[in-house]
């Protein structure tokens, strides 16, 4: 591969300077998505492989990050195993019509095979791959089991999230029936993904964090720690990254995973004194930073490198997704400053 970085930092290997991609990077805030984008509804453009792989290596080419992450949604599994997903861009977010509300709506949602109901995905990630001619690795994702249950409990996005901690507090073992088959459906999506051409993996716990330490740890942790094992047998790298989980970093760290992602209230100095003997770790720029000037970007670059301190086992990200009206052009100085700077913490790495 032309570029590995991405790979060689997950495995806390030597590197000439810190990779750089974001999450969310094939998205709204490139002119050039949007026009492709305005030619089908969303989720047509996941399902059309040629159409997914040309915005999944969009950014490689327009902005220079060194990976690609495959363009999907982490809502297509809850309709893969048979649930109604309606996504209306600018009408509040992806919804499910009939939320999971019962045990027989539970027992009714089917397994899987992902090659068959997820096909489409497959067939983006070998398009996508081919495009990237070995350019820079390709990530592929999923949602956690989780996070997958909140949305499909909820029916959407919440504020209180009263639905789906009734079902934990109320009925813990239909929560626990419900997160074992998401969690048998999560591992072997992302086991076929590694098949069809994803050099490493990466799972979103976007709602880890509403939860306090003892129920993450059962009702979220546990099922990601047995994918990532299910995962790793692939022999690629997997990085978890959970959304407001400060509280379980030393747990996160130790469920298997090669590299933890931060979000930015995480101080990532702190966060490689409690755990960088243990994983990599990614991020974790502030995305609102990305609004402001090139050069208030390039101190808050510089100011996370310094905390990171020398030596691999840095992924330089943001500390969620990019916002759809973020400028091309801070996007392009955020990668830059990244690649400029992170080189003196790199002086000693062998090519």
């Amino acid at each position: 591969m032309n570029n590995d970085l991405l790979l060689r930092a997950a495995r806390r290997q030597p590197i000439e300077r810190t990779p750089v991609w974001f999450m969310r990077q094939a998205g709204r805030y490139l002119p050039e998505y949007r026009a492709v984008r305005n030619t089908v509804d969303f989720l047509t453009l996941c399902k059309t492989p040629d159409l997914a792989a040309e915005v999944t290596v969009q950014p490689v080419e327009i902005v220079g990050v060194d990976a690609a992450i495959i363009f999907s949604d982490i809502l297509v599994i809850p309709e893969a195993m048979g649930m109604e997903l309606i996504v209306e861009e600018g009408k509040g977010g992806p919804r499910f019509p009939s939320p999971i509300r019962s045990v027989d709506a539970i027992n009714a949602l089917k397994a899987i095979d992902p090659n068959k109901e997820l096909r489409y995905v497959m067939d983006a990630l070998r398009v996508a791959k081919e495009r990237l001619q070995n350019r820079v690795p390709l990530i592929g994702f999923s949602g956690s089991p989780w996070t997958l249950a909140t949305y499909m409990v909820e029916g959407k996005g919440s504020k209180n999230y009263r639905h789906i901690k009734e079902l934990i507090f109320s009925r813990p073992q239909e929560a626990h029936s419900l997160l074992k088959k998401l969690s048998q459906s999560v591992a072997d999506y992302l086991c076929a993904q590694v098949d069809a051409g994803a050099n490493i993996i990466q799972i979103f716990d976007t709602w880890g964090g509403i939860l306090a330490q003892e129920e993450f740890e059962e009702f979220s942790l546990q099922y990601i720690r047995q994918i990532v094992e299910q995962v790793k047998k692939k022999n690629v790298p997997v990085i978890v990254f959970c959304k407001d989980c400060g509280h379980s970093l030393k747990r996160i760290a130790a469920a298997g995973a090669d590299v933890v992602g931060l979000d930015w209230t995480t101080d990532i100095g702190k966060a490689r004194n409690a755990v960088g003997n243990m994983v990599a770790l990614q991020g974790n720029l502030d995305p609102t930073m990305l609004f402001s000037t090139p050069e208030r970007i390039e101190q808050g670059v510089k100011s996370i490198l310094q905390k990171y301190g020398n030596g691999s086992g840095h992924i330089f990200n943001l500390g969620h997704g990019i916002l759809p009206e973020t400028p091309v052009e801070n996007v392009k100085a955020f990668i830059a400053a990244v690649k400029t700077h992170s080189v003196q913490y790199h002086t000693k790495a062998k090519k």
